[in-house]
Order: C-alpha cells, then structure tokens, then sequence
C-alpha cells in the first residue's frame, strides 16, 4: 500500500499527514486530522453530507482522495465559526430550528456558504438549486432554506 506525504492547509493552518493511496479526504479529514464534523451519509457522492470547500470549490470529501489536496486550501465545518463566534448561517440554523439529528448540517452549512458566496441574493428557487446536493431526512429542507435565505438578507443589510 503506497503511502503520500501531503502539506495542505486546513481551516486556515498548515497540515501535514501520510495517507494511503486509497484514502478519502472524508477519512484523512476525520481520522488523521481529528475533524469529526464532516460527516459520512453515503460514501458515494449522493448526500452531501461531507460537503467541504476546497480552493473555494464546495467538494463531497468522499470522492476524493486525500492525496489530492496537496497544497490546497480545504474549509471544514470546524473553521466556519471564527474565534469563538458562529457564522452568522450557523446561528440562523439554530434560530430557525434548521437541524435536528445533525448528520446533513455541516454539509448543508459549507454548501450554502458557498453558494451565497457565488450569489448573495438568490431567490428561494435558485437556492434550492444550489443545495440540490445535500440530503436530508429529518427536516423537510423548508427551515433550511428559511435559515440561509434569512442569513443572505442579514448578510446583505450588514454591508
């Protein structure tokens, strides 16, 4: 089993880990690198549930293996909120009950992040679009897609 050096940057730190060649970021991410927010749904790229941002790109941490960041810029779950302080869309998930057994929310979180990164007014359609990726089984999508779009108008009235 050939084994990789990597050197990335993870949440704003330098990293350093060996993998093998057929481990997943998802893997690297949770059991080399301690990040057990990025969760596992379906290991096929269905779910969403292992949504990161990679080089500003949102990826499903499960198709690709962790000797393909070398050098890339990867953001988890973990570096969302900054010093202490949520994302103003992780407290709007809690203020809209957004979340209830967790699996699908970091996903959900960093796939939306992305998405009002691209376009910070969408209508309600073009944000069901944007997280058309990521599953969910307990919510019914409605609270979720209130939190972001509630976030987006926050976020645009604060500039």
């Amino acid at each position: 089993m050939a084994k990789h050096s990597i050197t990335a940057t993870v949440n704003g730190d330098e990293v350093d880990f060996t993998c093998s060649t057929e481990q997943t970021l998802l893997d690297v991410l949770r059991t080399k690198l301690n990040m057990t927010g990025t969760k596992n749904g379906c290991s096929t790229g269905d779910c969403g549930a292992c949504t990161v941002i990679m080089n500003g790109r949102s990826i499903n941490a499960c198709l690709l293996l962790g000797a393909e960041i070398e050098g890339a810029e990867i953001e988890t779950i973990e570096g969302v909120a900054k010093g202490g302080e949520l994302h103003p869309l992780q407290q709007k998930f809690l203020d809209h009950a957004a979340l209830q057994c967790g699996i699908c929310t970091p996903g959900f979180i960093n796939q939306a992040i992305a998405v009002l990164e691209k376009n910070p007014d969408p209508t309600e359609r073009e944000l069901r679009f944007g997280l058309a990726g990521n599953l969910c089984r307990c919510t019914g999508y409605d609270k979720i897609v209130r939190a972001v779009l509630d976030t987006a108008a926050e976020m645009r009235a604060s500039k």
